[in-house]
């Protein structure tokens, strides 16, 4: 999911996949597979990547 995101090209196909990404992540951190600050740094960064693509 996180990869899919990362070789997305343009913003319309990267905002999908990282919505699809961020409720994945949030699941993992859920059942504790891994720490909620681990995700929220995660998901911080992808947005942030997501952003630039616009640019």
């Amino acid at each position: 999911m996180v990869k899919n995101v990362l070789d997305s090209k343009d913003k319309e196909s990267a905002d999908v996949k990282l919505k699809e990404a961020v409720s994945y992540l949030d699941r993992i951190a859920t059942k504790g597979t891994i720490h909620k600050n681990n995700v929220a740094r995660k998901k911080a960064r992808l947005t942030k990547f997501v952003n630039t693509l616009a640019k």
